[in-house]
């Protein structure tokens, strides 16, 4: 569309904005009639260790939406000349799982207890013992048992939980619903009825009928929604919420708010059984769509939730990716400046992660850790940073951060060898976005070596989530009656641009050696957690 067109088109109220609430970044996403990004808006915000846990108060939440939100309408205003009034339709997103507990009164009975939080293992097993399928610790019914488990108070006051999305999206429309694919990272989802699965909603209410908190599990949970079905609209109240003027009107359609999983899977087209997609950032996950369920649980490393349309789909995630890097990439920049030179952080990224082409295939020999928090895929509670080295190996900065890269997909790799090797399931494509693709041709080695398989990216890979729960937002009214996968294939995606990358043979080899070393090193990084407080 034409500069002169986008402006008239988002002043007769016809565009859609997607808003995703990401570990370090909240943004928006505003969309045109062709499903593309014509303005944005972010803010950024860091989660906080409370009385050890991870966690974000309700008032940064707020002020990260409005914030964020206000932002957009500058963007919108600076391009376009015109200031943002209506819209035709929005979506809520968020990173996943967590819990959110609430009162009667609609009070938060506890600090947000986030995705990152390794604090629920007894009650990760016992559930999934119980229900003999994978019930991770992130999820929110294993803070919510755990809660019970460890006999806090608050519990018998909880009359609603829910994940970041569903809170963000019940303060602006007042409805308690969940899109099914966040819905399935609270609870067992039943792919036949589309919704929380019955029988293991009758085995946990059984299992904690002797406390007597005088509430069933489906007293208390979100509705689920799939894609595609109105989820209220923006009420007056809301608009108080989202927009600090008060210049946009009510009334206007809602999708089912989403997880960060949900609106990876749409973004990169990866929402077909045999596909599978890969969003790396603060945390990492891969997404594989099934085409039949998994034999056995694999004590919960393996996540099973469903595309926002309800398709089962496997997830292999890491709570630690870029936060480590990110890190030394500051601690570098500063280096930098005390020698007297400025650099701005694009350089700076694109310099630093590019020099990884230039290591050693199986980084000489160096090991970090980037585990800044805990990490369930590797069994371990909490995390220490580190960095490991013989004296005898190639120390260079081309290795060092070609090791970095390696070490934030190493928890990613060791659940996606169970799908690869125990399960035996095949992907057609993989897809990435997120940070982690911005310095595009390192980013792609280190993925492509790692997951030993082509892996693209798209133009639109840098937008990631946010523009996904645009184009679920966009679904929900302009959908023609397709199905989403052939919504996305037919109008989204049908001339999009895409860049292929396959490792070679020896970057292959290379991650592997690197992997077994890493594995090994395991031993350290548990050492550290016992003995460095």
């Amino acid at each position: 569309m034409e500069k002169n067109q986008i402006r008239d088109f988002i002043e007769n109220g016809s565009a859609v904005l997607g808003l995703e609430f990401g570990s370090t970044r909240i943004k928006a996403v505003l969309i045109d009639s062709d499903n593309m990004p014509v303005a944005s808006g972010a803010f950024d915000w860091e989660n906080s260790l409370d009385n050890g846990i991870w966690t974000y108060s309700l008032d940064e939440i707020h002020n990260g939406l409005a914030t964020c939100y206000a932002n957009l309408k500058k963007d919108v205003k600076e391009k376009y000349g015109v200031t943002l009034k209506k819209l035709k339709a929005m979506g809520i997103s968020a990173m996943m799982h967590g819990y959110l507990a609430f009162d009667k009164n609609d009070n938060l009975l506890v600090p947000f207890r986030t995705w990152r939080n390794t604090i629920t293992g007894e009650a990760s097993k016992k559930l999934s013992d119980l229900f003999n399928y994978p019930v991770p610790e992130r999820w929110s019914i294993s803070h919510l048992y755990q809660a019970m488990l460890n006999k806090e108070p608050h519990v018998k006051d909880v009359a609603f939980f829910t994940t970041l999305a569903g809170y963000v999206h019940w303060k602006l429309t007042g409805k308690k619903v969940l899109g099914i694919g966040d819905a399935s990272g609270m609870f067992p989802v039943d792919m036949k009825t589309k919704n929380y699965d019955e029988s293991m909603i009758k085995k946990f209410d059984e299992v904690v009928k002797p406390y007597g908190f005088g509430f069933t599990l489906k007293d208390i949970l979100p509705e689920v929604l799939t894609a595609g079905t109105a989820a209220g609209t923006l009420t007056s109240d809301g608009v108080k919420f989202l927009d600090k003027d008060g210049d946009l009107e009510s009334g206007f359609a809602f999708a089912p708010p989403e997880g960060d999983a949900g609106t990876g899977m749409v973004a990169t087209n990866s929402v077909r059984p045999r596909t599978g997609n890969v969003s790396a950032g603060t945390s990492v996950f891969a997404m594989v769509v099934l085409e039949k369920n998994l034999s056995k649980a694999y004590n919960g490393k393996i996540d099973l939730v469903t595309t926002p349309s309800g398709e089962l789909t496997a997830m292999a995630h890491a709570n630690n990716c870029t936060g480590e890097y990110d890190k030394w990439i500051k601690l570098f920049g500063e280096a930098i400046k005390e020698c007297g030179f400025e650099i701005d952080k694009p350089k700076l990224y694109d310099s630093l992660l590019g020099a990884a082409l230039k290591g050693d295939k199986d980084c000489g020999g160096c090991i970090p850790y980037n585990y800044i928090s805990g990490e369930s895929m590797t069994e371990l509670s909490e995390g220490r940073p580190l960095f490991v080295r013989t004296q005898k190996n190639n120390f260079t900065l081309a290795n060092f951060m070609r090791s970095q890269l390696f070490t934030s997909l190493g928890a990613l790799r060791t659940g996606m060898d169970i799908l690869f090797n125990n399960e035996n399931v095949k992907i057609d494509r993989l897809t990435g976005h997120g940070g982690f693709f911005k310095a595009q041709e390192a980013g792609l080695t280190a993925m492509a070596s790692a997951m030993h398989t082509p892996v693209s990216v798209m133009e639109t890979a840098g937008e990631g989530g946010p523009w996904g729960m645009a184009l679920l937002a966009s679904y929900v009214v302009n959908n023609d009656k397709k199905s989403l996968p052939d919504w996305l294939d037919q109008v989204v995606f049908a001339n999009s641009s895409t860049k292929t990358f396959e490792a070679s043979k020896e970057d292959i080899e290379g991650f592997n050696v690197f992997f077994e070393n890493y594995t090994k090193g395991l031993a350290i990084e548990k050492a550290a957690i016992e003995n460095v407080q």
